[in-house]
């Protein structure tokens, strides 16, 4: 498999990077990229038989403590230009302390922070890169980091998004790590929450820089994805459980949600692929519902 990896030209802080195992020392093993630059890999994520002397290894670079570069094993929840929903487990008069997945916390400097943060509180935050110092920190200011370059963009493209905040319209999400996007309140079939990561496609591109958004594909998939809403918003308005399997009877079906039973069963079955719903032995219900 290593023959597959491509060595790392530089150490690039906030990224995986592919380097190469150079040396042993009693602190760990020193990983290095092709321009001799090198980096610790500490002892505690080493396993021997299975990173031999040589090989190319992925690995995650951030700064330590004392802001010297350092390599590990482990990812973040969240990299250099990415979003993430962290939790803060100590403040300081200067700043706090976000937990991103790794020994050392994220720090999110007082001038990065737009509310008061709260041990104990979780906020969506973008991990960023101080050129000066080479630390990483995080922030809550997004606005500059926001791309409103729409060329390229189309109906129906779809993309990784984050949930940002809730507005009385709907959600506010973060699309590709670039894009703001709005999901309407009155267009959502399934559990949703801030910080939540979920599959959206571009329903509209609108000429203030923002994208409206949807959960189910749109164009051509039109069809399918409006006969999973029809199904998706008839449970939620029966708190999430209906009496209907792929055994229910055709006229039963077509009375309910307007379809034949071909089209319900082929419905029904991308809806429990895609984990909106669950079949029971006598009815289907929302993820995330109870069965009572």
């Amino acid at each position: 498999m290593n023959n597959e990896k491509i060595q790392n030209e530089v150490i690039c802080i906030g990224e995986v990077n592919t380097l190469k195992i150079e040396r042993d020392t009693d602190y760990g093993y020193y990983l290095s990229a092709k321009n001799y630059e090198e980096v610790l890999l500490p002892n505690i994520y080493i396993m021997e038989d299975e990173m031999p002397m040589g090989s190319l290894l992925d690995v995650f670079v951030y700064t330590d403590s004392e802001d010297r570069p350092v390599a590990t094993t482990k990812m973040p929840y969240a990299k250099l230009g990415e979003y993430g929903y962290f939790t803060v487990v100590d403040y300081k008069s200067y700043g706090a302390f976000v937990n991103w997945g790794l020994p050392k916390d994220l720090f999110v400097p007082l001038s990065q922070q737009k509310e008061y943060f709260n041990i104990g509180k979780k906020y969506l935050l973008r991990v960023c890169l101080d050129e000066q110092t080479g630390r990483l920190y995080g922030t809550q200011k997004i606005g500059k980091y926001l791309n409103r370059e729409m060329k390229g963009l189309h109906q129906n493209k779809a993309f990784d998004a984050i949930v940002l905040a809730k507005t009385p319209l709907g959600y506010k999400m973060i699309a590709d790590n670039q894009y703001e996007g709005m999901l309407f309140e009155n267009e959502i079939f399934e559990p949703v929450k801030v910080g939540d990561r979920k599959k959206v496609y571009i329903k509209t591109v609108r000429k203030d820089g923002k994208l409206d958004l949807s959960l189910q594909p749109i164009g051509k998939k039109a069809k399918i994805g409006q006969a999973e809403g029809t199904i998706l918003q008839l449970l939620k308005e029966a708190d999430g459980i209906l009496p209907f399997t792929y055994k229910s009877d055709a006229e039963a079906i077509q009375k309910t949600f307007g379809l034949s039973k071909k089209n319900f069963k082929r419905t029904l079955t991308a809806l429990i692929e895609s984990g909106s719903i669950e079949l029971l032995e006598h009815a289907i219900k929302l993820k995330g519902t109870s069965n009572t």
